[in-house]
């Protein structure tokens, strides 16, 4: 995965949450001190939002509908 297309500020955050994981302060949701580096990744990922897959506009369409916030005609 190219960094370049994510923008500014998820490159910041990936690289604020790997350094606190190589310095052995990353702590996962439930508080416990993260020891994987894969683990910490996944955590850099989800906070930079770049883990969020990209829908296109029929997909979101359909999950609106299904929710019940939008009536389909």
């Amino acid at each position: 995965m190219e960094m370049a297309e994510h923008g500014k500020h998820g490159q910041a955050k990936v690289h604020t949450v790997l350094s606190e994981f190589k310095r052995g302060t990353l702590h996962s949701g439930s508080g416990g001190r993260v020891t994987s580096r894969k683990q910490a990744i996944a955590i850099a990922m989800s906070e930079a939002g770049l883990s969020r897959k990209k829908k296109g506009l029929k997909e979101h369409t359909a999950d609106l509908a299904r929710k019940g916030k939008l009536r389909m005609k």
